[in-house]
């Protein structure tokens, strides 16, 4: 559900903290499925609300440091990893009854619009296309940090959370009573690739 989609909020706010010297040319960070994860929450029934989430995230983050409104993202969600840490329950989540995946294997978020609303946050509006429906969805974005990781690549880390109605996308199997608002959360990593 994701939402996905955090990278856009990252843009702006990492576009702040980087030093703006000589004008530099938008720089591409591509996504690091294995420390990129979109997590969601949802109420059963009123009784808990369990989670799950994906770590099969691809895309990229495009930073324009002159033009921070300038810079966009993209990624793709197989929504078929979903993993709830319960097998029959995504095997039930993969049916027709929710997410589809046979129709729909695929999750997309597309920015739209970067607002720094601080030194480190932005919102970042996108189109989400969830179940064959796209939606607009705003993502409020924290930039956690740019730094050079452990293997020498320039690394941006950053957070995102935003909330979406399933039964706008046409999953509403349950719905109000089986949770109707999901909450999503995003941890996300981006390198600038090796030369």
């Amino acid at each position: 559900m994701s939402a996905l989609k955090f990278l856009k909020p990252a843009l702006p706010a990492l576009l702040l903290a980087m030093p703006l010297a000589a004008q530099a040319a938008p720089v591409t960070y591509k996504l690091d499925p294995t420390h990129t994860a979109i997590q969601f929450q949802i109420s059963h029934f009123g009784f808990s609300a369990p989670t799950g989430k994906w770590m099969a995230v691809d895309g990229a983050v495009i930073l324009d440091e002159e033009d921070p409104a300038a810079s966009s993202v993209e990624l793709t969600i197989d929504v078929g990893a979903v993993n709830t840490g319960v097998p029959d329950l995504d095997t039930h989540l993969k049916t027709a009854d929710f997410f589809n995946v046979e129709e729909f294997p695929e999750a997309t978020f597309v920015s739209t619009n970067v607002e720094l609303t601080g030194e480190k946050t932005a919102k970042v509006t996108g189109d989400l296309t969830l179940h064959g429906v796209t939606k607009p969805v705003v993502l409020d974005v924290t930039l956690n940090q740019i730094a050079e990781n452990m293997f020498g690549l320039k690394t941006a880390g950053f957070q995102a959370t935003t909330t979406i109605i399933r039964s706008e996308f046409g999953i509403d199997l349950y719905a109000p009573a089986l949770g109707d608002e999901v909450q999503i959360f995003i941890q996300a990593e981006a390198n600038v690739p090796a030369e």
